[in-house]
């Protein structure tokens, strides 16, 4: 069963599955409105029917019906009409449906009482997706490079993920290229044209929390002279991609969870709510799960974000890439210095190839940045990488039996912090990303551990 786009001078067909008539009549008569042709069924044997018989660019359907369900007819449509985005119907409050939904693959959802205002937003998205996946890859100059199964794996996750509007957790080691995945994710979809907002919400003070995000109005508190906008009003129509979500504090959590089923946020100060149209994307090299379990992060939003799951592999689960991104790098620095990319002598290829690289790939760009730039020819050697002896010259640490524990601890971290910094040119937010931490956290353990003399 095919389900081909629509074509300059189609008309476009929408499917409506709804066993309430004065539900299909509304929606038929809001799509006509449009410019949108309906074909209506009140279960899921019709609408299987008239999906058999007929190319739709859009599907509506209920999440309850006389003979199924909706989770049914999703089903069913990404197995014989993968192309055409379904939107299910559910009851207010039902976010268990929603989610159970978009996990079966629909684009996304309507609570009911069913807001025309957002049922035409989502028409639009769902119009707008691209024909094609490959089409769009790349527009914005992001690629996912390698050739190994476990980026195969994950490239094509994208590309799929990419077409539906459901929230993405992206889970990966610190340095895996969580954001570019993000990014990638946002390119391939409706979104693209739209803008995609990055916040750290590691590095925002607490108290300045709420108001980032949704904005102030003037007056609200001391220093706020003026009307501003907030993340979710700056992503509005595009994405909004929240890096080590698990650094939110839990009373925002709270204000994040309702601002996504709502589909709402009120300024600080204000009296009234803005409707927002936003995708969710969000990251952390913490263990999300965990974190849910023990009580460090609410449950109820863990289970909203945590929709799809794209798991970034560490770069010792893909050493056959790191040939091409080695050479990927050097090209892009060499570029950036207005110089010829340096040769990568076989010695220094197989010291690469060896070492396991715990920062991944943000540490292999930290080698050959610090490789080009000592350079005194235009080749690189093994000893340029200075990565031979990286694990055997780690501070040596007495035993634990030895020293008191905590002054063990410190004497580790001591090590690890200065390592990083080294690594990074004290760069302290880059070395604070290579140790996986937030920049205030990294601050902190310097402060109490006195490396900030």
């Amino acid at each position: 069963m095919s389900n081909p786009r629509k074509v300059r001078g189609e008309l476009i067909r929408a499917l409506i599955v709804d066993d309430e008539a004065d539900i299909r009549e509304l929606l038929d008569m809001t799509l006509a409105r449009m410019g949108l042709v309906a074909d209506c069924a009140a279960t899921v044997t019709d609408a299987k029917r008239l999906l058999g018989g007929a190319a739709y660019q859009i599907c509506l359907t209920d999440m309850r019906l006389p003979d199924g369900d909706g989770l049914e007819l999703v089903r069913f449509v990404g197995e014989n009409c993968p192309e055409l985005p379904v939107a299910v119907i559910t009851a207010h409050g039902s976010m268990e449906n929603a989610v159970a939904a978009l996990k079966a693959g629909a684009f996304d959802y309507l609570s009911k009482p069913v807001s025309l205002d957002q049922l035409r937003v989502l028409i639009r998205s769902a119009l707008d997706l691209p024909g094609s996946a490959t089409q769009n890859a790349g527009a914005q100059g992001h690629q996912l490079l390698g050739v190994s199964q476990a980026i195969d794996l994950v490239r094509s996750l994208i590309d799929r993920v990419g077409r539906s509007q459901a929230p993405v957790y992206v889970s990966g080691e610190s340095g895996s290229g969580k954001e570019l995945a993000a990014r990638l994710i946002h390119e391939r979809s409706s979104r693209a044209e739209k803008p995609f907002v990055p916040v750290n919400c590691g590095a925002i003070p607490e108290n300045l929390v709420e108001s980032e995000f949704f904005g102030y109005r003037k007056g609200a508190f001391t220093g706020a002279e003026t009307d501003r906008s907030g993340f979710f009003q700056a992503a509005d129509g595009g994405t909004l991609f929240l890096d080590e979500v698990a650094d939110l504090p839990l009373a925002m959590q709270v204000k994040l969870l309702r601002a996504i089923q709502e589909k709402r946020v009120r300024k600080v100060g204000a009296t009234v709510e803005d409707s927002v149209d936003v995708r969710i994307i969000c990251a952390t090299h913490q263990n999300l799960k965990s974190l849910a379990e023990s009580g460090r992060f609410r449950q109820d939003l863990f289970y909203r974000l945590n929709v799809i799951e794209v798991r970034m592999p560490a770069l010792r689960e893909c050493q056959e890439d790191i040939p091409l991104l080695t050479d990927h790098i050097l090209e892009g620095l060499a570029r950036a210095a207005g110089r010829e990319p340096p040769v990568v002598t076989a010695a220094a290829r197989r010291t690469l190839a060896s070492y396991p690289f715990p920062g991944n790939v943000r540490e292999l760009e930290n080698t050959l940045e610090r490789a080009m730039a000592l350079l005194v020819d235009d080749r690189i050697d093994a000893t340029d990488l200075n990565l031979e002896n990286e694990l055997s010259n780690a501070i040596e640490l007495p035993s634990p039996g030895q020293i008191a524990l905590q002054d063990y601890l410190d004497e580790a971290e001591r090590g690890a912090i200065l390592d990083a910094l080294e690594k990074t040119r004290f760069n302290r937010t880059a070395a604070a990303r290579l140790l996986g931490v937030t920049f205030r956290s990294l601050r902190y353990r310097m402060q109490r551990l006195g490396l900030n003399d």
